[in-house]
């Protein structure tokens, strides 16, 4: 993992990843694990709001720049990945809690993320 720089501003994320935090969509980004037979990942999943639920039942996705966001660093037996048993054996490694996307890149800072790092989880091997 790379140390990025602590002055992070909104406009670190790729434009896309951070309009896809602000509809309420997780990322995802591979991070090494403990061991070679592991697979870890960390993802970012944006809070819901009743709000956010009317606009789905009115058939719409709801942007907010003000959302809160959950970070979960979570760690997996390599050989159960890809089956339906992926969550034996399974370790939750770290998990935090931001206020704002300053808080969120703040959270991200201290895990030695950077924005760059992070995925749609369709585009990685993240079980969840």
């Amino acid at each position: 993992m790379d140390s990025p720089d602590a002055s992070h501003t909104g406009s670190d994320w790729p434009a896309d990843k951070l309009a896809a935090l602000r509809l309420g969509r997780r990322l995802v980004t591979e991070v090494p694990a403990s061991r070679p037979d592991r697979r870890a990942f960390v993802d970012v999943t944006p809070a819901r709001s009743p709000a956010d639920d009317r606009a789905r039942d009115e058939g719409w996705t709801r942007g907010d720049t003000g959302r809160r966001f959950r970070l979960k660093h979570r760690e997996y037996d390599g050989e159960r990945l890809d089956g339906f048993d992926h969550d034996i054996g399974a370790v939750l490694v770290a998990s935090a809690e931001a206020a704002d996307e300053a808080g969120l890149l703040a959270a991200l800072t201290a895990w030695g993320l950077h924005p760059d790092a992070f995925a749609y989880p369709w585009e990685t091997d993240d079980p969840s």
